[in-house]
């Protein structure tokens, strides 16, 4: 078989909704939990040089704030396992259903995978017995978790729910700092507003992020608009709105997830193979 015939296989056999799914996933995460970590960091910074002099004042946050850096490490070590299982998951249950509407080929990759509901070959001399056989018992191990499309449906249906929660929750630093743009614009503008300069501020104990106690605690006039022009609250800005933008990614390819497995556990549903194949 050529080398051209063998790719032409391949690709018939391959999920392009979970390929395309994964790669929107893994760049999905990588941007949230990137950016989202620097821009905590410097959200941090811009509290404790401008808004705040007391360090008891912003010790909660602080707390708060680290304690969300180490669950974004979490959640990009978790995200990139679970992607990669959901893709083979995805190469699993297509290769069944196109095998159901005969328009499959076996190719290696599937013939690996099959082994777990029919057996691989095996080879010749006990060298290629032992390889068989050493295959056979890690496809069927992987079988053993790839072979409940009904769980991975319910999973991915509960993390999807879980991710909606952290989508609404990444539109709040930018809100925030959009609201706190907004301002500036109307002080480097003034005759955009009818309100004096002076009134003008951007209060952090407004949005509860330090406490109505603490002092200053907001920022108002020329002092604000000089805040928004140093790049450490441009470059915040822009990675709150990365990391937004990350977050709706990878909540766009969990739901693709979700509708790819759902569909190929109703086909294996209906045409009679169960939940276990």
């Amino acid at each position: 078989m050529g080398l051209l015939e063998c790719c032409a296989r391949c690709l018939v056999g391959a999920p392009f909704a979970s390929l395309v799914a994964t790669g929107l996933c893994f760049f999905g995460v990588a941007l949230f939990c990137g950016c989202g970590h620097e821009a905590l960091t410097g959200t941090e910074k811009l509290i404790e040089t401008y808004f705040s002099k007391n360090y008891q004042d912003y010790e909660y946050l602080i707390n708060v704030i680290h304690a969300f850096q180490y669950v974004i490490y979490g959640t990009a070590s978790f995200f990139f396992l679970y992607g990669a299982l959901l893709l083979a998951e995805g190469f699993y249950t297509t290769g069944a259903v196109r095998q159901i509407f005969g328009d499959y080929k076996t190719t290696i990759c599937g013939k690996g995978l099959s082994a777990t509901v029919t057996g691989g070959q095996k080879g010749r001399g006990s060298r290629g017995q032992h390889q068989a056989h050493s295959l056979e018992r890690v496809c069927h191990c992987l079988g053993k978790w790839l072979g409940h499309p009904d769980k991975f449906v319910g999973i991915t249906y509960a993390l999807t729910v879980v991710w909606l929660l952290v989508f609404a929750c990444s539109a709040i630093p930018v809100y925030i700092y959009f609201n706190t743009w907004t301002t500036c614009q109307s002080i480097a503008f003034p005759s955009k507003t009818s309100a004096s300069i002076g009134s003008l501020c951007a209060d952090a104990r407004m949005y509860g992020v330090l406490p109505w106690n603490s002092f200053p605690g907001k920022v108002c006039g020329s002092n604000l608009l000089s805040i928004c022009k140093t790049a450490e609250f441009q470059m915040t800005f822009h990675l709150f709105i990365a990391a937004f933008v990350g977050a709706a990614a990878t909540l766009v390819s969990l739901l693709t997830f979700m509708i790819a497995a759902t569909y190929n556990f109703a086909v294996l549903k209906l045409m009679g193979r169960g939940t276990k194949f």
